[in-house]
């Protein structure tokens, strides 16, 4: 018999099956589902077992032997391989980019982790190691810390690994792969119970419930304001999954809210719940994808990545924040987890609730048009009120003679609730102490010298490259003209927090972005100190604009609404508008109430004024009617080329091929009127980590006439320049344009 194997390289050219005959010493070794060792031009490469051939079908002329059987496996089902093909063909990645992505933290690899040695049997050390006093001292440890691989017992009695090895040759210790505690059984919890679900939660929750009892799919936007409750209505969704033999997935956007998460779910589901993001170790996620595989955690919580848990028979899958971009991976395969939950949940004939107070207009459209079905929650728990939100025209604190970050309302406003004892959250889009350092005499503004982008000031005193890390010393006068004239200007969320720290040098404060959080367990140890009111003020970016649940927040400060407001992209104010919604929400989460101040130079904006009402409706009404002008999406699909090189001609050559070759298609395709192809230029970010990057963005009414477009746009691309030396990145429906 002979295998079709999927060889471990992500290029478009080798997104195919090469035939390997399998040798008599590896017969019987081999299955769909394999990770085998293949000979590869000259040299040894890994390749994935797609399918066995019939026996007796003739053999390809000059096929090779496979090498070796690297895993027997199978390290992915036909399941994950169906999914793996529909996400090549949606996203135009290669098949083993999207396989790699669904078959989970390299589980093929797991014979390579040392195993863990368990004592066998019960014996009397003092006749069995009379005379071996090292191996009784290993033998007892091991007793007291099973699991330990042999490295790690030796180091823990203080013997040789040797004293352990002869312990094992003794059959005293056996060898096992072990699973370590579970990042989730490790966390303390207390056992709750569920609450009565308001009638609107009920209401919202009845026909979810029916479709989860006659196990029929259907998609659900639940559009529920902040603090309405829509986490309960998940709860009572993954209880009803699970009394139906079932199991949920609940996705968040990001990992700052798993702790908050964890805890309300752990303490309703217990042991039953795991937990998948991508600042777990590689042995944690080992072992939380076992438990999972094992049927032994039926309750899914994570990010992106967890959608493809290997769960056996979902019955739900939840989407909180749906509208989050963070959802969308920005390296290859670059797949929408929205997109591919529903596709998952369409094979699996599962329920999908996607969660928002402010959803995407994307979703609220098929909402509309009834290809989802709509559940609404417009009030909150308890009936609280949704805190006030006052927008300060900074432009007017300016003709007042106030040029500081923070107007005098918001500072009366910080300085009231530290007398009261309540709790500040105080947001800023942008981290870092000054965007930019100029010179003022020259004009020279410091950039990366890898990428085309100014470098960031933090308090520490080093420029940092937000994009490719790189990090140089502050200068104390420029690099260009000598001038000791340098100006810092801009400002990110180190700044707010010095500030805040010299006018209330009393308060506590904490700063939470992605300067605080690259320690590993740093988010959940930030917020536990702020949730147990060990800190007065809590300064940051996005991850704290939505989830949490603070009941003494009484205060919301939006430093700067105008970040993201005036961003090159389509989607800008509708990122506004939810940004402000979120951060909004975290105020007023108890009886004390709660206030937002929105500090912003463009207070007439539809956006600012849908937020300060709390109107996602009028929001929805004004910015649908832009898009259907513009035809943006919901009203057309969007793909991204983004070429990129090392040398600048190359890239610009590629890009403008590639754009006559979607002009010929469409042209002789008769597609001018539904297919719209914008000129290549240069990225809004033209280079990055020493790569020229240069774009073409084409759009159409059907995603499926921008794929079949895309594919024969790149097949003659590699036709005619089999050679070419740049690199071609495809994303469909994207969602960020830099």
């Amino acid at each position: 018999m002979h295998a079709e194997v999927l060889v471990n390289l992500p290029a478009r050219r080798l997104d195919r099956t090469f035939s390997y005959r399998i040798p008599p010493e590896l017969e019987g070794r081999v299955i769909t589902g394999s990770l085998a060792q293949i000979s590869f031009g000259r040299q040894k490469i890994e390749g994935y077992v797609i399918r066995l051939s019939n026996p007796g079908a003739p053999e390809p002329a000059g096929i090779k032997d496979l090498s070796a059987v690297i895993e027997r496996g199978p390290v992915f089902t036909d399941e994950q391989l169906t999914l793996a093909l529909w996400m090549s063909s949606y996203y135009l990645c290669s098949t083993v980019s999207a396989l790699q992505a669904i078959i989970g933290p390299r589980l093929a690899y797991s014979t390579r982790q040392a195993p863990g040695l368990w004592p066998l049997k019960p014996l009397e050390p003092e006749t069995v190691f009379k005379r071996a006093p090292a191996q009784r001292t290993a033998w007892e440890t091991a007793l007291a810390q099973p699991g330990l691989t042999r490295l790690e017992l030796a180091a823990a009695a203080k013997v040789s690994v040797s004293a352990v090895d002869a312990l094992t040759s003794k059959g005293l210790l056996t060898a096992e792969k072990r699973t370590g505690q579970s990042p989730v059984q490790s966390t303390s919890f207390v056992q709750s119970r569920p609450y009565n679900l308001t009638s609107q939660q009920k209401t919202a929750f009845d026909p979810i419930f029916d479709r989860l009892k006659k196990k029929e799919h259907q998609v659900f936007l639940l559009n529920g304001i902040t603090g309405s409750g829509k986490t309960e209505v998940y709860c009572h969704g993954v209880a009803t999954a699970l009394e139906m033999g079932r199991q949920a997935l609940v996705l968040v956007p990001e990992i700052a809210l798993t702790p908050q998460m964890l805890n309300t779910f752990r303490s309703r589901f217990g042991e039953e719940v795991a937990i998948l993001h991508s600042r777990l170790s590689d042995g944690e996620r080992r072992d939380e994808w076992l438990r999972i595989r094992k049927g032994s955690s039926n309750v899914v919580l994570g990010t992106r990545s967890a959608l493809f848990a290997p769960v056996q028979n979902p019955g739900l899958i939840v989407i909180d924040e749906e509208h989050e971009p963070s959802y969308k991976q920005d390296e290859s395969p670059r797949y929408h987890a929205r997109t591919a939950a529903l596709e998952i949940a369409r094979n699996k004939g599962a329920v999908v609730i996607l969660g928002s107070a402010t959803p995407s207009v994307e979703s609220f459209f098929s909402a509309s048009a009834g290809v989802y079905q709509l559940l609404t929650i417009s009030e909150r728990v308890e009936k609280r009120s949704l805190p006030q939100i006052q927008v300060v025209d900074m432009r007017e604190e300016i003709k007042r003679g106030n040029q500081e970050l923070f107007s005098r309302a918001l500072l009366s406003s910080i300085k009231d609730r530290l007398e009261k004892n309540e709790q500040t959250i105080l947001f800023l889009n942008r981290r870092g102490f000054s965007t930019f350092i100029s010179c003022r005499e020259c004009g020279q503004v410091m950039k990366c010298p890898h990428c085309d982008i100014s470098l960031t000031y933090h308090i520490n005193g080093r420029l940092v490259c937000h994009y490719c890390n790189y990090t140089t010393g502050a200068p104390k006068a420029c690099p260009s003209c000598r001038s000791s004239y340098i100006s810092y200007s801009g400002t990110g969320t180190q700044k707010i927090e010095l500030e805040i720290k010299r006018l209330f040098p009393g308060a506590r404060v904490l700063r939470m972005d992605s300067d605080t959080m690259s320690r590993k367990g740093s988010h959940q140890k930030i917020l536990d100190t702020f949730c147990q009111g060990n800190a007065d003020i809590l300064i940051g970016t996005q991850m704290i604009a939505k989830g949490l649940d603070i009941p003494t927040v009484t205060l919301v400060g939006v430093v700067n609404a105008d970040l993201t407001l005036y961003m090159p992209d389509f989607r800008a104010a509708e990122r506004t508008f939810q940004l402000l919604t979120q951060v909004a929400g975290r105020a007023g989460r108890s009886d004390l109430g709660g206030e937002v101040m929105i500090q912003t130079h463009s207070p007439e904006h539809f956006a600012i004024t849908s937020a300060r009402e709390h109107d996602y409706q009028s929001f929805f009404e004004q910015e649908i009617k832009n898009r259907e002008i513009l035809s943006y999406p919901p009203f057309s699909s969007l793909c991204r080329f983004l070429v990129s090189g090392t040398v600048y001609m190359e890239v610009e050559n590629a890009a403008n091929t590639l754009y006559n070759i979607m002009s010929e298609i469409v042209n002789s395709e008769g597609l001018n009127n539904q297919v719209q192809i914008f000129n290549a230029v240069p990225a809004p970010v033209s280079r990055i980590k020493n790569r020229y990057r240069w774009h073409l963005i084409s759009k159409a009414v059907s995603v499926r006439q921008l794929q079949d477009i895309s594919r024969a746009c790149l097949n003659e691309f590699d036709r005619r320049y089999p050679s070419a030396k740049v690199r071609i990145i495809v994303d469909i429906d994207p969602q960020n344009m830099f």
